[in-house]
């Protein structure tokens, strides 16, 4: 498949919201975030599709969320990938850009042939916020759960949040006009607006596992509602949500036209990392000066390297640690 030009609505997500049907949802497309991820390692196509994945769901759950300062989500499992981390930072002030970061850990050896969600084996997807100094981290953990990391997710706000969630996403490498394969995500997340209505427990669970789903959650005219828009959703073609032909407005609008959607402000995204000299310096702060001793190279520094953006930091040894000497050097 192949695409011309870069497109305006390229690292955007656009919020919208449908009155009449009682929700909220948000669409994006990412490009250039999903380039500046993945050629940071040599990722096999079959991680590079998971972390596309995990990356655009970052991208919309962030966005959905007032968020202060920090969303990750983090995949943890006994499988040939062994894990996947994304953190979303907000915007430090209104029109300024968001920024998104993404790596995962896995071992080659084991890779097979299998679907990349097969990867991962039995683990659990998080969901952790953090709203900055002075503030209590929050974490929500679920199993993984179906057949891809969106699976996993509509479950996660289903069992933890008890939030009929649907995500709709595309994504994978398109060909240029110049002949370069490039990544571009496109997708969609709905989310029923909170009601007192949704009091569903495990024992009304229609899964075997007994985990909750968006259905277990949902009754009468709001069950009505969410299967009519999860039924548009599910006619989306894959152009259409990665674009170039149709913006994500003109694709709301086809969608949901009865529903009179309202859109607002679109937020951009880009790729971006906050590692810094003084966050190692931080994170090397517990350690006694016995302890640095074991983590000097040959070339007498203690170095550290940031999984997310490559960077490489190296450090004079008396310099770090609670014993350090003139540490503000």
């Amino acid at each position: 498949m192949s695409l011309g030009n870069k497109i305006a609505w390229d690292d955007t997500v656009l919020p919208f919201q449908l009155d009449a049907a009682d929700m909220r949802g948000r669409i994006a497309r990412l490009d250039g975030v999903l380039q500046g991820i993945l050629k940071q390692h040599q990722y096999p196509e079959a991680v590079e599709t998971l972390i596309a994945e995990m990356t655009l769901l970052t991208a919309l759950m962030g966005e959905s969320i007032k968020l202060q300062w920090k969303l990750s989500l983090q995949v943890q499992t006994n499988g040939p990938v062994r894990m996947i981390a994304t953190d979303f930072y907000a915007p430090k002030a209104t029109g300024e850009t968001a920024q998104i970061r993404a790596y995962a850990s896995f071992d080659k050896e084991k890779l097979t042939d299998k679907a990349p969600f097969d990867q991962l084996g039995t683990g659990y997807f998080a969901v952790l916020i953090d709203q900055g100094e002075g503030t209590k981290p929050y974490q929500g953990l679920s199993p993984l759960n179906g057949k891809s990391l969106s699976d996993s997710a509509e479950t996660y706000f289903a069992q933890s949040e008890q939030l009929p969630t649907s995500f709709h996403l595309k994504f994978g490498k398109i060909k240029q006009a110049h002949g370069k394969e490039n990544w571009r995500a496109g997708g969609i997340m709905v989310q029923h607006l909170p009601t007192s209505t949704f009091q569903a427990s495990d024992e009304y669970s229609s899964d075997p596992s007994g985990l909750l789903s968006s259905q277990d959650l949902l009754n009468g005219d709001n069950a009505e509602n969410w299967n009519r828009i999860n039924y548009h959703l599910g006619t989306i073609e894959e152009l259409e949500m990665i674009g170039p032909s149709v913006t994500p407005s003109e694709l709301l609008v086809r969608l949901f036209h009865e529903e009179g959607p309202r859109i607002f402000d679109t937020q951009s995204v880009r790729f971006g990392c906050s590692c810094s000299e003084e966050r190692v310096r931080q994170s090397l702060s517990i350690y006694s000066a016995k302890d640095i001793s074991k983590m000097i190279t040959e070339e007498g520094l203690v170095t550290a390297d940031c999984q997310f953006c490559g960077a490489h930091y190296e450090l004079d040894p008396k310099s770090v640690g609670f014993e350090a000497v003139n540490s503000g050097n």
